[in-house]
């Protein structure tokens, strides 16, 4: 079994689930999920300029009123369970939590301990990161002796 470890910072869609379980043809996939709550980090000024540069400038102005740090833990849990739900339905196994702390840390120990055939990150854009190799995706690459691949959410 082909196993993979789905990093996700916000549900999955049915879209999503389809692309991420179809992706090795026939052969069953397992996922192990790790979810990353938004952290209570001064990157407010870079999602609104992704929100810019992506034409949504309502979420632009909106994005002081989405919960963050403590107070987005437990949306991140559900958002999570959503997320594993669809994985099992769709035919795969999947476990995941929740990743508030260091996740780059601790993809590199679910990648050791699962035994990980590749990495994929499954994230909206994040220009400003990716100019600048901060996102994910980029720096999970120098992390995990594994193969990444980096994926661009869908929206419901």
């Amino acid at each position: 079994m082909f196993t993979s470890v789905l990093m996700i910072e916000k549900p999955l869609t049915s879209v999503d689930v389809d692309f991420v379980t179809t992706l090795h043809g026939d052969e069953a996939v397992s996922f192990v999920v790790l979810m990353q709550p938004r952290g209570a980090q001064a990157d407010v000024l870079l999602r609104a300029i992704d929100d810019v540069a992506l034409g949504e400038l309502k979420d632009a102005v909106r994005e002081g009123d989405v919960p963050e740090g403590e107070a987005a833990v437990a949306p991140a849990e559900l958002a999570l369970e959503h997320s594993l739900r669809a994985l099992r339905a769709a035919g795969s196994q999947a476990v995941g939590q929740v990743v508030e702390d260091h996740p780059l840390d601790m993809l590199r120990t679910v990648v050791d301990d699962s035994n990980a055939d590749e990495v994929i990150v499954l994230t909206a854009p994040h220009y400003v990161e990716e100019f600048f190799h901060r996102d994910w995706a980029s720096r999970a690459r120098h992390k995990v002796g594994v193969p990444v691949l980096k994926l661009f959410a869908h929206s419901e």
